[in-house]
C-alpha cells in the first residue's frame, strides 16, 4: 500500500478533550514512533497566522493543547483532522459535530455559528459493535442494538445518519425504527459504506454514537475509547467460549 505523502488522522473530541488528546496508535506506529521525543508538535490552521507549538508525552499531545482548543473555539463534538506536512508540522482542520468545516472570522478566532448560551449538549452514552455481514450487505439494511433505545442522541423521528470512518470522511444513511423489531436500522446507506471502506463479511466496527438528539447524529468508528475496547473484548470472549463449547461436545 502507497503511505500517502501528508498522512492525516482525525479525533472526534470528547468531554476533557482539552486536557490532551491520543494519538490512534496506527498512525504514531507508521509515522511518529522513533521520532524526537522532546521535539515538539507544531500545529497550524487556516484560522490564523500563529502556529502552536505542543508537547508530545508518549502517544499523547499535552502541554500546549489546551491554548491551541481555547484559540479555536473548539467544542465536545468538534471533528479535527490533523494533516502532517513533515518536519513534525501538522495543519489542523477543525469540522463542527454538522462534518462541514468550522469557518473563522478574521483577525479574531471565532466560530461565525458560534453562540456559548445556544451550544447543544452532546451525548457520548452510547456504543455499540457492528458486523458487516453478507445480509445486512444484500439487504442494505443494519439493525442497531436494542439497547440503542436508551440512547439520548437518537430518537425516533431521526430520519438520517452520518457514518464516519477513521480517517474523518461521513457517508449519509436512512436512520429509521421498526415497530416489528423495536429497534433502530440503518438502511440506503451502509452497503455504500461498507463498500468505500472495502468491507469483507465478518467485518466489526466498533461505532461511538453522538448528537443532542435532535440534529443529526454521527456514528462514528471509534476502537480507542475504553467502552469500545471492552466491548470487542466482550464480543470475542463470547465468541471463544462458544468455539469451546462446541469443541468439549
Amino acid at each position: 500500500m502507497e503511505i500517502p505523502r501528508e498522512p492525516h488522522f482525525f479525533k472526534l473530541l470528547l468531554p476533557g478533550f482539552q486536557s490532551g488528546v491520543a494519538i490512534p496508535l496506527d498512525f504514531y506506529t507508521k509515522h511518529i514512533q522513533g521520532a524526537e521525543i522532546n521535539k515538539p508538535w507544531k500545529l497550524r490552521s487556516d484560522a490564523s497566522d500563529q502556529i502552536w507549538e505542543v508537547i508530545r508525552e508518549g502517544r499523547t499531545l499535552t502541554k500546549g493543547w489546551k491554548e491551541f482548543t481555547e484559540a479555536h473555539d473548539l467544542r465536545i463534538g468538534d471533528i479535527v483532522i490533523f494533516k502532517h506536512e513533515g518536519d513534525m508540522v501538522f495543519h489542523v482542520t477543525p469540522f463542527g459535530p454538522s462534518c462541514c468545516e468550522i469557518q473563522y472570522t478574521h483577525p479574531h478566532i471565532v466560530k461565525e455559528d458560534a453562540d456559548g448560551d445556544d451550544a447543544p449538549t452532546f451525548s457520548y452514552d452510547y456504543c455499540f459493535l457492528a458486523e458487516v455481514t453478507p445480509t445486512n450487505q444484500k439487504d442494505d439494511k443494519m439493525f442497531l442494538p436494542v439497547e440503542a433505545m436508551r440512547c439520548g442522541a437518537l430518537n425516533q423521528q431521526c430520519k438520517e445518519v452520518k457514518l464516519v470512518n477513521k480517517e474523518g470522511k461521513s457517508w449519509t444513511a436512512r436512520f429509521g425504527f421498526s415497530e416489528s423489531d423495536g429497534a433502530y436500522y440503518i438502511s440506503r446507506g451502509w452497503r455504500k459504506f461498507c463498500r468505500d471502506n472495502r468491507c469483507t463479511n465478518g467485518d466489526l466496527f466498533v461505532f461511538n454514537v453522538v448528537g443532542d438528539g435532535t440534529t443529526t447524529p454521527l456514528l462514528c468508528v471509534c476502537p480507542e475509547r475504553k467502552e469500545c475496547t471492552e466491548l470487542l473484548i466482550k464480543h470475542f470472549s463470547r465468541i471463544d467460549g462458544s468455539i469451546a463449547s462446541t469443541s468439549r461436545n
